[in-house]
């Protein structure tokens, strides 16, 4: 004879309940404070932009899309705009290229590799405007270094203004920006070198097959993935780029060098617009998040 399961108790169904629901109970503090402190700023920062704050009137009223009407007649905006294009589609590719190189060469073992390493890898731990400070010292016309260096080789005293002269600014910000993060370039792509497959590369070596035919048909490929999300993670530190420039040239001479942050904060802590800062920064946000959209969908393909 079949014996009827008794219906669980209120004490056991209170237990089930608890057990399903307790990863989201040690879940929520986590969510919370994630939520207070990533979407408060954002939806804070988004009313603002629809109001009007400056130095001289505290307006909290819904002013409309003033303030986004006003950045599309902003000329300095779309300026600077064109500057962090700039700089991002000129240091990219040489960070890239030369933290290839780098890893290729590091790649086989060879005396004394984790000490070189070790001292490559130092400019990336230093912080940027302490990095831009220090090239601007030695960017000095009088008592900075290069200069010297390149009079002892010319036979004569040289004055070279690396930080003022309009032709000279933008190679001095792209050689610090490339001297500090084309180690952390390095890194990356050293570590997703070191697990390509040995036995394709031996495979094809054995089948006749060149360097380079190697290094596009098999390497490329292998760290396709690694590749996208370094590219990610540099583009948008370019896009956000404001140390550096700012401890070297102040985004200057004029508003030549002045990136989209620099643009911010002048606007926001200097001449107080604070409503119109807003609006600036929700552009950036909305710039930041296609790139992070479009380098996961490409980091999805590459897999």
């Amino acid at each position: 004879m079949a014996t009827i399961a008794s219906p669980p108790g209120f004490g056991e169904r209170l237990s089930l309940f608890a057990d399903r629901r307790f990863k989201y109970v040690i879940l929520w503090p986590a969510v919370l404070v994630l939520l207070l402190i990533g979407v408060f700023p954002l939806v804070y920062t988004l009313i603002v932009s629809f109001q009007h704050i400056t130095m001289m009137a505290e307006d909290t009223s819904f002013s409309g899309f003033v303030n986004y009407a006003r950045l599309f007649q902003d000329a300095r905006l779309w300026g600077a705009i064109g500057h962090t294009a700039l700089f991002t589609a000129i240091a990219l590719p040489i960070e890239l290229a030369l933290g290839m190189g780098m890893a290729l060469l590091f790649l086989d073992r060879m005396p004394g590799r984790q000490i070189f390493i070790a001292l490559l890898v130092l400019p990336t731990v230093i912080s940027p405007i302490v990095a831009g400070a220090t090239w601007r010292l030695l960017f000095d016309n009088r008592f900075g270094p290069i200069n010297q260096i390149i009079g002892w080789i010319w036979g004569e005293p040289v004055t070279i203004l690396w930080t003022v002269n309009p032709a000279l600014v933008y190679p001095a910000i792209i050689v610090c920006e490339v001297w500090q993060w084309t180690p952390f370039m390095f890194l990356i792509l050293l570590a997703g070198l070191s697990n390509v497959d040995q036995s394709q590369l031996e495979a094809a070596e054995i089948d006749g097959a060149g360097w380079w035919r190697v290094f596009v048909k098999i390497v490329l490929p292998a760290i396709k993935p690694v590749l996208a999300i370094v590219l990610l993670i540099r583009a948008l530190d370019l896009v956000r780029l404001f140390d550096i420039i700012w401890a070297l040239t102040r985004g200057g001479p004029g508003t030549m060098t002045e990136t989209i942050s620099i643009y911010a904060y002048v606007q926001g802590f200097q001449q107080f617009e604070t409503s119109y800062t807003a609006a600036i920064a929700v552009l950036i946000i909305v710039i930041l998040s296609v790139l992070v959209i479009w380098g996961l969908r490409r980091i999805e393909i590459a897999r």
